[in-house]
């Protein structure tokens, strides 16, 4: 592991058996894997920037960049599925159980993880999940607004639109700023070969990775806070109501007024509901 900075969120490498995968750490205590989600530009840092160092004052927070983004390797015969790299990122960092904070792709991967490797899962968080659970009822069928934005920009990550992307993501759009949708766009074209990847292979690993969760959520034994914003354009909250309904141990944190970043648009008390709730459980 090289170290590549020294600030308080220093960033390293692990070499693991799927590939060379960035990260960041800090803090002490018990591990808290952050775990972001997809679309251009996306990485660790990104997707968490307002709450890495709050958990930080409670816990070791660690933030990688999976295969596919950042700085991290493009993904190899493991695919988009990334749950093989989280634990051998945990095996490389002497982490038995850590608790999973996932957004989006995150929250899949987190998912995932809970249900093939219960015992490596102390805490499951998740943030506008997809549907795992099966088709949604009351939501419309097919793509929603936001993953047909989503993969446009990812095909063709202009700032234009990863503006529109980053619009459609946020309920507040002070947040959709021209500069974010800038560095998201420079970021994404600066790694040609992690786009090409997306553009041949995200999609297919993606859907085996939610088809391989059907009928499966139900075992999840982890204490679980899914939280949701009413207004996410990505992914209806109904798909947390689902999950809320099947995992045994589960409590559902709805805000209004929030998009798909529930994190980023409601920090202050996204970082306080999940350092309480990691701390009483």
């Amino acid at each position: 592991m090289t170290a590549v900075g020294t600030t308080s969120t220093t960033g390293k490498f692990a070499d693991l058996a799927s590939g060379r995968v960035h990260y960041i750490e800090a803090g002490s205590g018990h591990p808290v894997v952050l775990l972001h989600g997809s679309g251009p530009g996306a990485t660790g840092l990104t997707n968490f920037s307002p709450n890495i160092e709050p958990l930080a004052e409670h816990f070791r927070v660690i933030v990688p960049d999976m295969p596919g983004w950042g700085q991290s390797d493009v993904p190899g015969a493991a695919g988009y599925d990334h749950r093989g790299t989280l634990i051998e990122l945990l095996d490389a960092l002497g982490v038995e159980s850590a608790a999973l904070v996932g957004n989006s792709m995150g929250a899949v991967t987190a998912i995932a993880t809970a249900v093939s490797h219960p015992q490596r899962v102390s805490h499951l968080v998740t943030m506008g999940p997809p549907s795992v659970g099966g088709p949604l009822i009351f939501s419309p069928s097919g793509p929603t607004e936001g993953i047909r934005l989503l993969v446009e920009a990812s095909f063709s990550p202009t700032p234009e639109n990863v503006k529109k992307l980053v619009q459609v993501m946020c309920f507040d759009q002070d947040l959709a700023t021209e500069e974010l949708a800038q560095k998201r766009s420079e970021a994404a074209l600066s790694r040609p070969e992690l786009l090409e990847s997306f553009r041949t292979r995200f999609l297919e690993y993606f859907q085996r990775t939610l088809a391989s969760l059907a009928g499966k959520t139900s075992t999840i034994v982890a204490p679980t806070l899914l939280i949701h914003g009413r207004d996410d354009r990505v992914s209806p909250m109904e798909a947390s109501l689902q999950l809320a309904s099947v995992i045994p141990d589960s409590r559902l944190l709805l805000l209004n007024r929030c998009g798909h970043w529930t994190q980023i648009e409601q920090a202050a008390e996204f970082n306080q509901s999940v350092t309480n709730f990691l701390s009483q459980h």
